[in-house]
């Protein structure tokens, strides 16, 4: 018999850990394997299965999973994130769609052989929206999850269409075959504000003005920040973008009303995460520079979301709020990094 698994893909990120670490706590849940292309951190190794070292975009490494293992969650974390994928569009496109496409295949498989819908959990963002400008980013407020979409960058029409994607597979698939499809693929995704993180130093995404901020003053850099003073986007810290997904991961079906949610905590503008930054470290020098075509997406992105219905239908609620995140999380973990 096939072992009963949950795959991870891209999983040596900090979400990805995260996801690692709180699977192992919990009893009675199958154990996790890895697919990525750069393997996965040697700390983490105890702690799963297996981890293959591997392209989401190679079918047949995916048929040979689909062999050994009863996939039964699939938490697909692979992607080329936002700011790569201006650079190389084309290739973001085949990883994340093409390679979002493959594994959505290989979970219809799956759950035709075991006879019960594969979870699909999948992360999304807040780079699906576009809002046309600053008066009706500020006129929008909170933004439901079907509205504004109309992305301006690679990332979040990928974003989009993978979630389209997968509602395709879980209620469309092949609808007009000769015979019922079903089972099908239990697609559920989780639309991300900014995430925020004490652990990992920011890699240059559009949302990176916060963590580039506090990592800077912490070490004694100056920063230039790449958006104005009232630049606004929501945002979150990344313990709870991990406790998001295992939630969502765990709710029965009958109580999803759709399979896209927003979630958010808060969020400051960019001038409140600079005085929080200086009052935490009085030394810190912090200019604005505003880069205009990085700002343009930013600009383009809600000043808030609305997560009602994932505080509805499966109790959504973040553990950190402005005050927290920074104070009991953010700050004392990086300063402590910088400062030993």
């Amino acid at each position: 018999m096939r072992p009963q698994i949950i795959l991870i893909t891209g999983a040596n990120g900090e979400v990805g850990h995260g996801l690692i670490r709180q699977l192992a706590e919990q009893p009675d849940m199958p154990p996790v394997v890895v697919l990525d292309i750069r393997g996965l951190d040697e700390r983490i190794h105890p702690l799963v299965y297996e981890t293959k070292i591997g392209d989401i975009l190679d079918t047949a490494l995916l048929e040979t999973l689909i062999n050994e293992y009863e996939i039964v969650t699939i938490f697909h974390l692979a992607a080329l994130l936002s700011t790569h994928s201006e650079f190389n569009p084309e290739g973001a496109h085949r990883v994340n769609v093409q390679g979002t496409v493959n594994l959505l295949h290989m979970a219809t498989q799956q759950s035709r052989l075991r006879g019960e819908a594969v979870k699909f959990i999948f992360p999304s963002s807040i780079a699906v929206y576009g809002l046309p400008d600053l008066a009706t980013k500020a006129a929008a407020g909170a933004v439901k999850e079907d509205e504004y979409t109309q992305p301006t960058t690679m990332y979040g029409c990928n974003k989009l269409y993978c979630e389209h994607l997968g509602r395709y597979y879980t209620f469309h698939y092949q609808q007009l075959a000769a015979t019922n499809p079903l089972p099908g693929v239990d697609f559920r995704a989780v639309r991300f504000p900014g995430l925020i993180s004490a652990l990992t130093m920011p890699t240059g995404g559009t949302s990176d003005y916060a963590p580039e901020m506090l990592h800077a003053a912490a070490a004694g850099k100056d920063y230039d920040c790449f958006v104005r003073e009232d630049a606004r986007i929501p945002f979150m810290a990344m313990p709870d973008a991990i406790s998001a997904l295992l939630t969502l991961a765990s709710t029965p079906a009958e109580r999803l009303s759709r399979r896209v949610y927003n979630v958010t905590s808060f969020n400051p503008s960019a001038a409140e995460l600079c005085d929080i930054t200086r009052a935490a470290f009085p030394k810190a020098n912090i200019h604005y520079a505003p880069h205009l075509k990085r700002q343009a997406i930013v600009d383009s992105w809600p000043a808030d979301v609305d997560d009602t219905a994932a505080r509805r239908d499966w109790g959504w609620k973040p553990a950190y709020d402005l005050q927290t995140a920074f104070g009991d999380y953010l700050i004392p973990t990086i300063a402590q990094q910088h400062h030993g």
